[in-house]
């Protein structure tokens, strides 16, 4: 009889100690697979790229330090390049028609390589050209041209915008997250993400957002924090949804928010993920289980800006899930996500 009500006790404590992690715990091992998927999925799109050198000429500060000037090819114009910014992976890609070999062995590129990481080139069957250029973080274009060359200016995104945010849409591609009744998550996360997206695009503020992702793709989660860090982002946003560990249906439902708990500062996570809770809640009418600590997630670990890791609602409860669903429930988590930002750049962010 001792026995078996020592047993029982130490059950409750067990219960009680795992009971809150267990979303936390989902994550994680979620996490673990997702990771081997996108890793996957990279090594598939490999295109195979030559090196490329660059001229480099002495500059005077670290402005005129990020900027190149490409000799156009014969017989193409400016108009025919095709310019591409990647922010997720910082590769700028320059597509030019009408191009052969002997083109990249003559130096066709100016300026200094110090913000540059990698710089390669492919040609196709078709004669058509590719540079890829790796920069060392986050930046936007300013581009020019005249008959002979094609000039770009590297600008950082604080150069361009009062405030920076990144929105980063969980899951993606092969990588569902958690799946009910053949709804996926990551549809769930990217439809709450593209209404965000919405709202700022007609918000008329000076704020750039950047997106790790605004379709079915599934970056890694290392190009995916380093997307907020190498933006030297203000604020960063993870749009997840919930889900028991078990994965059976039950009657948990609400509205949590992943913090790093190693991140002290006033003006850190953990307030900026409280901020998220109060909106997101009161947007959705939701209800609110709180903060939960979440330096074991490696883009809550790894970042260095504040990050909130938003688990919008549980997928395992049957109302909840009906209204994560639906498009207008995705609107106003979307409408709570917005109201938070500002709020934290109200208070000083």
């Amino acid at each position: 009889m001792k026995f078996a009500t020592v047993t029982a006790v130490l059950l409750m404590i067990i219960v009680c100690v795992l009971l809150p992690k267990l979303p936390a715990i989902h994550t994680w091992a979620v996490e673990r697979e997702e990771e081997r998927i996108a890793e996957a999925e990279l090594a598939e799109q490999k295109i195979t790229m030559s090196d490329l050198t660059i001229k480099n000429t002495e500059v005077a500060d670290d402005t005129e330090q990020r900027q190149l000037r490409l000799k156009l090819p014969a017989g193409v114009k400016g108009s025919d390049i095709t310019i591409s910014n990647d922010y997720v992976t910082q590769t700028v890609r320059i597509e030019l028609p009408q191009t052969e070999v002997s083109y990249f062995e003559n130096d066709p590129l100016t300026g200094s390589s110090n913000h540059i990481d990698n710089l390669s080139y492919a040609v196709s069957k078709g004669s058509s050209g590719l540079i890829e250029i790796t920069m060392d973080q986050v930046y936007e274009l300013d581009m020019d041209y005249d008959e002979n060359y094609y000039y770009f200016d590297f600008l950082t995104p604080h150069e361009v915008y009062d405030k920076v945010v990144v929105v980063d849409a969980g899951h993606g591609g092969r990588a569902p997250g958690a799946t009910k009744q053949g709804i996926n998550e990551k549809d769930i996360d990217l439809g709450i993400v593209l209404q965000l997206k919405k709202i700022f695009d007609n918000s008329g503020g000076n704020i750039g957002v950047y997106y790790t992702r605004t379709d079915d793709s599934n970056p890694t989660f290392d190009q995916r924090v380093q997307l907020a860090n190498k933006s030297q982002a203000d604020l960063f946003i993870s749009i997840h949804n919930n889900s028991t560990k078990s994965g059976r249906m039950s009657s948990t439902h609400g509205t949590q928010v992943m913090y790093s708990e190693s991140d002290t500062k006033e003006l850190g996570s953990k307030a900026f993920a409280q901020i998220c809770l109060d909106h997101v809640t009161e947007a959705l009418e939701s209800r609110d289980k709180g903060l939960v600590e979440g330096d074991e997630i490696y883009i809550i670990r790894t970042s260095d800006v504040p990050v909130a890791l938003i688990e919008v609602g549980f997928m395992t409860n049957q109302e909840e899930l009906n209204l994560l669903n639906s498009t207008d429930y995705q609107k106003k988590a979307a409408e709570g996500v917005y109201d938070a930002v500002l709020d934290a750049f109200a208070k000083g962010y």
